[in-house]
């Protein structure tokens, strides 16, 4: 079998706990997801955008260049740029200028913004701790199991 390298990875046989244990893992986290999904679509944000409106929210001040929102949503430049665009027509966010390089720009949530990231993480909150005895058993037969160090 080969690697997401190209290399071939030599067989390991593994104990039935480990498939089981990432089965619940995987498990846990689609249900996860698809609730996530369910509840963004229903606040009309993508969830591109909640994980944005997160980025944001935790940057020194609340605010954050798109050059490093790119950095951190893992997109190239232009993409941040268009999601900044999406985020703010729909009134979630501002592009304040910088005060220490007049040509950079800023992005902060607006009011706005912070309600609605303040009710999505709540409900996110509560989504996730509803998933995590699930997630919790598996992860610890998976350590159990594989071995690893508490």
């Amino acid at each position: 079998m080969a690697d997401r390298k190209g290399h071939d990875a030599p067989p390991v046989e593994l104990a039935q706990g480990i498939y089981e244990g990432l089965a619940g893992v995987r498990l846990a986290m689609r249900r996860f997801l698809a609730f996530s999904e369910a509840t963004l679509a229903d606040a009309q944000v993508t969830s591109q955008q909640y994980q944005a409106m997160l980025v944001i929210k935790t940057s020194a001040q609340g605010r954050i260049m798109v050059r490093e929102l790119a950095e951190q949503m893992l997109l190239q430049h232009h993409g941040a740029v268009q999601l900044v665009d999406r985020l703010s027509a729909a009134g979630l966010v501002e592009r304040i200028p910088s005060a220490e390089d007049k040509r950079s720009v800023l992005i902060a949530l607006t009011s706005v913004g912070e309600r609605v990231l303040e009710t999505l993480a709540g409900i996110h909150l509560r989504g996730m701790l509803k998933h995590e005895p699930l997630l919790a058993e598996s992860l610890s037969q998976l350590r159990r199991l594989g071995n690893l160090d508490p």
